[in-house]
């Protein structure tokens, strides 16, 4: 599976419109370099600062122009157009090798794998916008040694083509090496901004406990979104991750699962969260989720069971004052002669006494 590359800036001559925040601003573009480069550390790791495949021995970026300041490179190809616009820029190869290298170029979607991860679908799989992509006779290229090869190539944006964010790359490969460098192509037209967090839950207890959730970007626009968590226990609040970006950049229409660690989980509680997800232009979001936290073993049933008598007394408590409040005497009651009246002796009672 082929890296896509990133870096933090995007260098004159090719910014967007004024007032148009990139798809993949300076925070996404560091997160994506990384959550791509991830992607392929299991087969080597980054050696260079251009998009470079496991070890081919060249690499391949966005070609450097008029309107790049000097000694300055693309971080990622930028595009943009109306429906039926056809977009043209280059690609650089560049071959430090003592041998001449024979690389296929060719466009791919780009979509969320596992974690967030961005990754591009091979090429009979590529039947959206990267299909859009065309190097003409140039999709194949000799390199010569010591040789840096600028390749054109074209999107042609369809006359139907919905407005917004069409994740792309251009993918490089020879005997089985790719390398990808990511096209931020984007739709002219309405923008939407929306997501919704879905199947919140949570795993462990204490320091091992685990937040679960889904993120799905209900929008055209590509999220870099931000989360916040709330919890609360019987006894109140409970300590919670900071509010803090999250590690994926989140494409239109993909759905990710994703996990938070919460090492301030209580070992016994019964726990009420809410999960807010925001990102730029007005995305936002919430879910909630509901945790009993019962540690196993004897030691556990007896916290189980105290955190029940606490929850017990917690709803006892306003009966027995409603009860007590009943008992009360009233003020009448407490007005009463301060001595009593002998009663009267009856006829046939003897009293020592004449008649």
């Amino acid at each position: 599976m082929p890296v896509l590359r990133d870096r933090d800036h995007t260098p004159r001559g090719h910014r967007p419109p004024r007032g148009h925040r990139p798809p993949c601003g300076p925070r996404a573009a560091a997160l994506f370099g990384a959550l791509l480069g991830a992607v392929l550390l299991a087969a080597a790791p980054p050696r260079a600062a251009a998009a470079r495949a496991a070890d081919p021995g060249w690499t391949a970026e966005p070609a450097t122009g008029a309107g790049v300041r000097p000694g300055g490179a693309r971080p990622y190809f930028y595009l943009e157009g109306i429906p039926g616009t056809v977009l043209e820029d280059r690609l650089a190869l560049a071959n430090p090798t003592d041998r001449e290298h024979t690389v296929t170029l060719r466009g791919a979607d780009a979509y969320n794998a596992d974690g967030g991860a961005l990754a591009v679908r091979p090429a009979a799989e590529s039947t959206a916008a990267g299909s859009w992509i065309s190097f003409g006779a140039g999709a194949t290229v000799k390199v010569p040694p010591h040789t840096r090869a600028v390749v054109p190539f074209t999107v042609t944006v369809p006359p139907a083509a919905v407005p917004g964010d069409h994740p792309v790359a251009v993918v490089a490969t020879e005997s089985g090496h790719e390398a990808g460098v990511r096209v931020h192509l984007r739709v002219s037209g309405p923008m939407l901004a929306a997501l919704t967090v879905e199947r919140a839950s949570v795993s462990g207890r204490g320091r091992a406990a685990v937040i679960h959730y889904t993120l799905v970007n209900r929008g055209n626009v590509a999220l870099a979104p931000d989360l916040s968590v709330g919890a609360e226990g019987l006894f109140g609040a409970l300590p919670v991750p900071a509010k803090h970006p999250l590690p994926v950049e989140l494409l239109p229409g993909q759905r990710v699962e994703l996990n938070e660690p919460w090492p301030g989980a209580p070992d016994a509680d019964d726990v009420g969260l809410t999960l807010t997800v925001t990102a730029p232009g007005g995305a936002h979001a919430t879910a909630t989720a509901s945790a009993r936290l019962v540690p196993w073993g004897p030691a556990g049933w007896a916290g189980a069971g105290l955190l029940g008598l606490g929850a017990a007394a917690l709803v006892a408590r306003p009966r027995v004052r409603a009860r007590r409040a009943s008992r009360a005497p009233s003020p009448t009651d407490r007005a009463e002669p301060t001595g009593a009246a002998e009663p009267a002796p009856t006829e046939d009672e003897l009293t020592g006494a004449s008649r």
